[in-house]
C-alpha cells in the first residue's frame, strides 16, 4: 500500500523523449512522453478498448494512436478518434497524470489532480548555484521494498559494517545517536569529535588531520530523503558552532520510486561546496557513490529476501527508533488517506 497523494520521481528528465515509453510508479503502468513543444505528458498505458499498451503504438504530432485498432488520445487522455462509424465511446478516455520538471528529474502526481501542488516538490537550495558542483548516476533497480531503502537512510550506523571502504570510520559504531521529527519527516543525525576522516571523504576534503563530522540523516514522506555530511577540522564542529571556511559540505539527495511492493527504482544525487567546475571530482564521487549504493544494494535485496522467508519474527533494535517512527507515520497518512478516499466514494454513490 502507497501513499498516492504526493509527488514521485517518474524519470530522469533525459530519459523521455518523442518515442513512447513505459514507467511503473506504485504498481501502476504510465506511457510517458515529449510532446512537439518539448512538454512531458504521462498516460495510463493500457487503451480501454483491450487494453494494449499505449507504450506499444505510434505518435502522431501531439496524439497517441493505439497500435491495435487505432483509438487516439490527446495529451489530456481523451480519445479524439475511434474507428467504427466514427462514433467515440464516452468512456474511451484514459487517465493522465500531472507532471513537472524539476531538478534534472521528471515529478509525477499519483493521486488526486486536484491536489497536485509543484510547491510541495522536494525542495533543493543550491541545485542551480554555481558555487555547488554536482555528480550523480543512473538510476538504480532495487529488488526490495522502498521502504528498506528509507529505513537504510535512517540510519547511519550501518555505514561502519557495509561501507568500510568508503564511508566508514569507527566513531560510527558507539558515537549516540539523535532521532527528531520534522512537519514531513524524521531525522537521525549525530555529530562525531576528533576522529579520522572516512576513506571517501580524505580524497575530498580540504585539511589534513582528524576531524568533526556531522551524519545528518533525514527521509521525508513519502521516500524522498537528504544525506548531510559536514567535515570540519578537530575542535571546530559541533551542533553550536558555526562552520569555518574549510567545512566540506556534501548533500546526497536521494528519491525512492516504489514500483510494486518489493521493487524501488532509486534516483541520486550529490551537491559539494567545493570546486563546482572540476569534472575529473564529480566523475570519482560519482563512481565512489555508486560503488557504496551497490553494497547497499546487494544488502537490502538480500534483506528482503531473507524477511519473505524468514521462519521466526525479526527483531528491532534501540537504533531503530528513527525508522520505526517513520514508518507508523507513514502508515497513519496511508491510512487517513484510504479513509477520505472511501468516503468520498460513498458519498458518490
Amino acid at each position: 500500500m502507497f501513499l498516492k497523494n504526493a509527488w514521485y520521481v517518474a524519470a530522469w528528465e533525459s530519459e523521455i523523449t518523442r518515442d513512447l515509453k513505459q514507467f511503473v510508479v506504485l504498481g501502476e503502468k504510465i506511457c510517458i512522453f515529449r510532446t512537439e513543444g518539448g512538454e512531458i505528458v504521462a498516460l495510463e498505458d493500457a487503451c480501454p478498448h483491450r487494453k494494449l499498451p499505449l507504450s506499444k503504438g505510434r505518435i502522431k504530432g501531439d496524439t497517441v494512436e493505439c497500435g491495435y485498432h487505432g483509438l487516439t488520445f490527446d495529451c489530456a487522455g481523451k480519445c479524439i478518434w475511434s474507428p467504427g462509424e466514427g462514433r467515440i465511446p464516452s468512456n474511451a478516455n484514459v487517465r493522465s497524470y500531472p507532471v513537472h520538471e524539476r531538478y534534472g528529474l521528471a515529478w509525477i502526481w499519483m493521486g488526486n489532480p486536484a491536489l497536485a501542488d509543484t510547491n510541495d516538490i522536494f525542495d533543493i537550495p543550491n541545485y542551480d548555484s554555481p558555487d555547488w558542483g554536482i555528480n550523480r548516476g543512473a538510476a538504480m533497480e532495487l529488488e526490495c521494498n522502498y521502504l528498506l531503502m528509507c529505513d537504510n537512510l535512517l540510519d547511519p550506523t550501518h555505514v561502519a559494517w557495509v561501507h568500510q571502504s568508503s564511508f566508514a570510520q569507527d566513531a560510527t559504531k558507539d558515537t549516540p545517536l539523535r532521532v527528531s521529527k520534522t512537519d514531513d519527516g524524521i531525522i537521525v543525525h549525530r555529530w562525531m569529535m576528533d576522529c579520522e576522516p572516512a576513506p571517501f571523504y580524505k580524497k575530498v576534503i580540504g585539511f589534513k588531520g582528524n576531524c568533526d563530522r556531522l551524519q545528518h540523516y533525514e527521509v521525508r514522506y513519502p521516500s524522498h530523503a537528504l544525506i548531510r555530511a559536514i567535515f570540519t577540522p578537530a575542535g571546530t564542529g559541533g551542533p553550536d558552532s558555526e562552520l569555518p571556511d574549510d567545512a566540506f559540505i556534501m548533500d546526497s539527495y536521494n528519491f525512492m520510486t516504489p514500483t510494486s511492493e518489493k521493487e524501488t527504482r532509486y534516483y541520486w544525487f550529490q551537491l559539494r561546496n567545493i570546486r563546482p567546475d572540476d569534472e575529473a571530482l564529480s566523475k570519482m564521487m560519482s563512481e565512489d557513490v555508486q560503488h557504496a549504493f551497490e553494497e547497499d544494494r546487494a544488502i537490502l535485496n538480500a534483506v528482503q529476501i531473507g524477511l519473505d522467508e524468514k521462519t521466526s519474527q525479526h527483531i528491532d533494535l534501540p537504533i531503530d527508533g528513527g525508522q520505526l517512527r517513520f514508518r507508523r507515520q507513514l502508515q497513519a497518512m496511508i491510512n487517513e488517506e484510504k479513509e477520505v478516499n472511501l468516503q468520498m466514494n460513498s458519498a458518490g454513490d
